[in-house]
């Protein structure tokens, strides 16, 4: 990576960068930095992964995807640089991404770290300040089957005198955290969930109060929707908090314009076709699994709700089914297309164990069909839930296939 930056002038430093690591939340906490560096005034660049139905998603700018043929230009700027150097497919998007964010030139850029932090793609930037959301036993088979394992994987993004924010309250991966930091001499702050008050989960928004140095208590709401998305908020604004004089936002009123305005989709999202309400949420993990069912358990949904459930093969999907399980009238299994062959779950397998973990555990299951083809099973959760609602969810695959199915832009035109 470096080697390929630098023969292309490094555009990876042409303007400052905000670095953010973590297990889950980290596109929420990103999205959220970069929606109110928007109000602040700047151009801002997004850089966020994997995608729900483009590849041009991963690619934003001042909030709105890459337009193809631009992209497309810039990708062939860079072609010979990538091959030249054998990037893999995330390194060579992260190439892309600086590069667009260069020629378009941005005046501050957000980036998502990919997989891990301390060798993922990203970590050449010198950030202005670094991101940790939380840790969670995800991905094991690369960064480790502890969490303070993989702890020490996403404190790799810590840099010398660059500031950092963590939002982890787990005392064993923070331990690595503070560890960290001070090897490697980066001021480290720690949100306290005691700071996150007046806490309100609604069905199309979350209502927090945070106290801040530069702007006072400031009185926020975000329209992603959770306890969980709370927390992700108030991480963005304790990042934004340690920026430098030019880019930190001038005002509490920009930072509770950002944080309401910020448009992150597949994130507990609620659109409604044909009269039938319909929750796109990406949960991939057994952690975002136990964020969705306490939303579900904090919301009023109508019933009967339908679970659409695709889960990659290399999931622990044994630990996220039956939570889901418990709260849904029905379910139906399925394999979304866009998952690689090589990560596709064995639905059938999974809806037994999970039957069974249930009566295992006194809990009575829901109906459960497994429907193998996308589409069939799409229009049979729709068909069981005539009223109700659909929850869409399992992994980016399962939800950006239905998004595109049902024909709904993640990110729609403003204009059209």
């Amino acid at each position: 990576m470096e080697g390929a930056l630098s023969e292309l002038g490094n555009p990876e430093r042409r303007s400052p960068s905000i670095h953010v690591g973590g297990t889950n939340g980290k596109g929420s906490v990103a999205s959220t930095i970069a929606s109110v560096l928007r109000r602040r005034g700047l151009r801002v660049g997004l850089y966020t992964s994997p995608h729900l139905c483009s590849l041009t998603e991963r690619f934003q700018i001042d909030g709105r995807p890459a337009d193809p043929e631009v992209l497309t230009a810039v990708a062939d700027d860079v072609r010979g640089v990538i091959l030249g150097h054998g990037l893999t497919f995330f390194e060579a998007c992260t190439v892309l991404a600086f590069q667009y964010f260069a020629r378009e030139n941005v005046e501050v850029q957000v980036v998502e770290v990919g997989l891990g932090g301390r060798l993922d793609a990203t970590n050449v930037l010198r950030p202005r300040v670094s991101v940790l959301t939380n840790v969670d036993l995800d991905h094991a088979d690369f960064l480790g089957d502890t969490k303070e394992a993989i702890a020490a994987e996403k404190a790799g993004i810590l840099k010398p005198d660059v500031p950092a924010v963590t939002a982890e309250a787990d005392p064993g991966p923070l331990a690595v955290f503070r560890r960290r930091a001070g090897e490697v001499g980066a001021p480290l702050t720690v949100l306290d969930p005691a700071e996150i008050t007046g806490l309100v989960v609604e069905h199309d928004r979350t209502l927090l109060e945070l106290e801040t140095a530069p702007w006072g208590p400031l009185s926020l709401q975000t329209p992603l929707v959770g306890a969980h998305q709370a927390v992700n908020a108030a991480l963005a604004v304790r990042a934004l908090e340690c920026l430098p004089d030019g880019l930190r936002p001038r005002s509490g009123p920009e930072v509770v314009e950002g944080v309401a305005t910020v448009e992150w989709p597949g994130r507990d999202q609620i659109r409604v076709v044909h009269g039938v309400e319909w929750l796109f949420d990406v949960a991939h993990n057994t952690a975002g699994v136990l964020s969705l069912v306490r939303v579900l358990d904090g919301i009023d949904l109508p019933s009967p709700r339908v679970a659409l459930i695709g889960v990659l093969g290399d999931k622990r999907w044994d630990e996220m089914l039956p939570p889901l399980l418990a709260r849904v009238d029905g379910a139906i299994l399925t394999q979304p297309p866009s998952a690689p062959s090589q990560r596709r779950w064995e639905p059938r397998e999974a809806a037994l164990q999970a039957e069974n973990d249930l009566k295992d555990r006194g809990i009575e299951a829901p109906w459960v069909r497994v429907e193998p083809e996308f589409e069939s099973a799409l229009g049979a959760a729709r068909d069981a839930a005539p009223g109700g609602t659909v929850i869409v969810t399992g992994s980016c695959h399962t939800v950006g296939d239905a998004l595109r199915s049902l024909e709904l832009e993640p990110f729609p035109d403003p204009g059209g």
